[in-house]
């Protein structure tokens, strides 16, 4: 399995879908980084020699592309910063709630998380066993 970048890429896909387990890289990226390469977008990852390999990184590299670790630490310290400013995206976040607009009265599941348990539903022979009990008469 061919590693780019520290991660591992499948390698029975086509290089330019292998390229998109990148965290940052798309299908436009992943064909502009091998156009630049000089590599058949047909070609499967396990075909490339370490030399292909590494002018795959070479181009990546000198793209200047942010992608795994740099991207993902952009993307939190971004929503950390709307949270710290009181805005509405960022309060969103905060409450763990849809952050674009997305309706929450039904739906929103993934970020609202599974459903919590509602109303106690009593059954009727609990409520006839308590209805049947005497009242307790006044001591004479």
């Amino acid at each position: 399995m061919p590693r780019i970048l520290g991660v591992d890429i499948p390698k029975e896909k086509r290089i330019d879908i292998a390229l998109t387990y990148l965290f940052g890289v798309g299908k436009y990226v992943s064909g502009k980084i091998l156009k630049e390469a000089g590599i058949s977008l047909d070609k499967r990852a396990k075909d490339l020699t370490e030399e292909e390999i590494s002018w795959i990184t070479n181009a990546i590299q000198k793209g200047g592309y942010r992608l795994e670790g740099d991207l993902r630490r952009d993307i939190s310290q971004n929503i950390k910063r709307l949270m710290e400013i009181g805005s509405w995206r960022g309060m969103r976040h905060k409450k763990g709630l849809p952050v674009r607009g997305q309706r929450t009265r039904t739906n929103a599941r993934t970020r609202k998380g599974p459903r919590k348990g509602g109303a106690v539903i009593i059954k009727k022979e609990e409520t006839r066993k308590v209805a049947a009990k005497p009242a307790a008469s006044p001591a004479k």
